[in-house]
């Protein structure tokens, strides 16, 4: 039985062109077949073995649901416990969400945001930095209104868990969850898996070529960052059946009960067999042909992972590749339950094989058709140096526009390219396919009524409108030398403005029979006035030591007001 499915291994693994595969599959409880095949790493040609080292991805989800389990057993948690009694900083844009929030709607992806994965993908921000983003995210639903996965809602989960344990994300799960199961080979990060003796490597595809790829952190550890053998995963599968650890029950029946129970529609396969999904704890609930399953699967930047049980016949498969995207995990995964359920198995092959063809012309089609909306006939609007600068988002965080020789350059959180102009004041960023990188996405540059670049956007989250960067003040608004030379009177329409420095040194205005206002730094000698949106203000400077007049930038008007003599 075990030798056809090698058989489909081999021809998978060449059709998808994988380098590396770890199988194993659990009958009655037992494992019955457990192999690596091909090579963890095109450069040194090193076989994958049952010990080599895979990024988990989204399984890791899995963890993290049954980790809070442990705590919900011992009566430290509940799993309808509001998120903010256990970390109280916790914020989301909405403050009704923010409230409401509990621990099994973080887990069930149920919190009314939508991915704003570029928040953790960068690999750059903290689990404090990406905490404190959360409030400067837009929701694109309400709380509870539908399933939408969410990779930052699982770094909360985590943090959950270490406010309550008292202890790091990753010495909890270790000390709870995997020394207890026997874990031999596992690790927390990319350079945990780089420094392992035997630890595979990504490999991405573009198109229909391959490449070996960088391994791109996952900082979300909770959500995503374990790596471990098909060997340990193996006995994370068997964990996932009973709850049982070396015959003693580490996790509770009605906690293992919670997990797999399906809570959130999640959508409908375009497959028969698998007809609906749900989403429990940290598990898809599923069925297969009429057989109920619980899984997970992950994708990552070189990487394809599953890991699929079946709870009544105490079964499961696992499969982990060191290639995305791919079509060998759900291929050997259904011929694997097929044999295990004892039925005719579906040619899944011969299925997918063709559309993963489709998929490879269509993706030349997409890069032809983005080529030609590129409108070469249209310039700018404005000189490139007029949009060169800081911009920055509260969640998003800063990027650099720098005019270059041949036009201009993004660097935003260590990325560092060209733009290609597309239209007007429409830029793109390049095309990385193989890389954790923004590929192909528009940065579209703003002015206000006036004619000044305020702002740039960016669609970083397609649920969202675009994020919305603005320019950082620059210029000599920042130099207090020039703040002491524009305080003073000048006068308008035979009235008195009064400019004055306050105890930080900052400007403030005030107009007869109108509040002060505080006047927020722009760029160049232009001011915002603050509370009123669309209101502005710039200084004359006549010479290096001499501002001579205040320049009222409004919605409907320009006027000049020259300093009065002796101010």
């Amino acid at each position: 039985m075990w030798s056809e499915l090698e058989s489909l291994v081999e021809a998978s693994m060449q059709e998808w062109q994988v380098p590396g595969l770890a199988l194993a599959v659990i009958q009655d409880g037992e494992v019955v077949l457990q192999k690596g095949y091909g090579v963890r790493d095109t450069d040194t040609g090193l076989p994958v073995t049952t010990d080599t080292q895979f990024l988990l991805c989204s399984i890791t989800k899995s963890f993290t649901a049954a980790g809070l389990g442990l705590l919900v057993d011992e009566r430290k948690l509940d799993w309808d416990r509001s998120v903010r009694e256990v970390i109280p900083e916790f914020r989301l844009h909405d403050a009704v969400a923010t409230g409401l929030l509990t621990v099994r709607d973080l887990l069930c992806h149920h919190s009314g945001l939508p991915r704003h994965d570029w928040i953790h993908m960068p690999g750059d921000l903290s689990n404090a930095q990406m905490l404190a983003a959360l409030r400067h995210l837009a929701p694109n639903k309400d709380l509870r209104d539908t399933f939408q996965y969410s990779n930052l809602g699982y770094l909360v989960a985590g943090m959950i868990t270490e406010r309550i344990s008292g202890q790091s994300y990753e010495e909890f799960t270790t000390e709870r969850l995997m020394k207890p199961l026997g874990f031999r080979h596992f690790g927390f990060s990319i350079e945990a898996l780089g420094a392992a003796e035997d630890g595979a490597r990504p490999h991405a595809m573009d198109g229909d070529a391959r490449y070996r790829t960088p391994l791109s952190p996952i900082r979300a550890t909770p959500a995503g960052g374990i790596n471990t053998s098909v060997a340990d995963l193996a006995k994370w599968a068997r964990f996932l059946l009973d709850g049982k650890a070396d015959g003693r029950q580490l996790l509770s029946a009605k906690s293992l009960r919670e997990m797999t129970t399906p809570r959130v529609h999640m959508g409908r396969s375009e497959h028969a067999e698998i007809g609906d999904s749900h989403y429990g704890l940290g598990l898809f609930c599923e069925q297969y042909r009429g057989e109920r399953t619980i899984a997970h699967s992950g994708s990552w930047a070189g990487w394809s992972t599953l890991m699929t049980m079946l709870p009544e016949r105490r079964a499961g498969v696992v499969v982990l590749t060191n290639r995305a995207p791919g079509g060998a995990t759900p291929i050997l995964t259904f011929a694997a339950l097929d044999r295990l359920c004892g039925r005719e198995p579906v040619d899944w092959f011969g299925r997918l094989a063709p559309k993963r063809r489709q998929a490879v012309e269509q993706i030349k089609l997409d890069k032809k058709s983005r080529a030609e909306v590129r409108h070469g006939d249209t310039l700018p609007s404005h000189a490139l140096d007029d949009y060169a600068g800081d911009y920055e988002h509260p969640a998003y965080g800063r990027i650099r526009i720098d005019k270059e020789a041949d036009g201009l350059a993004w660097r935003w959180r260590g990325i560092a390219e060209k733009l290609a102009h597309r239209h007007y004041d429409v830029f793109v960023t390049p095309d990385r396919p193989t890389l954790m990188h923004p590929s192909d996405h528009t940065v579209t540059f703003r002015y206000d009524r006036h004619g000044h670049i305020d702002r740039l956007e960016i669609p970083f989250e397609q649920m969202v409108d675009d994020i919305v960067f603005r320019r950082v003040a620059a210029g000599d608004v920042l130099d207090p030398a020039f703040r002491r030379l524009c305080a003073g009177d000048y006068l308008h329409a035979g009235r008195v403005i009064e400019i004055r420095l306050d105890a930080r040194g900052e400007l403030a205005m005030t107009i007869p029979g109108q509040p002060t206002y505080r006047l927020l730094p722009a760029d160049g000698r232009r001011f915002k006035v603050d509370t009123l949106e669309g209101f502005g203000v710039e200084f004359r400077r006549a010479s290096p030591d001499a501002v001579d007049a205040l320049i009222f930038h409004e919605p409907r008007v320009t006027a000049i007001a020259p300093r009065v003599a002796g101010t």
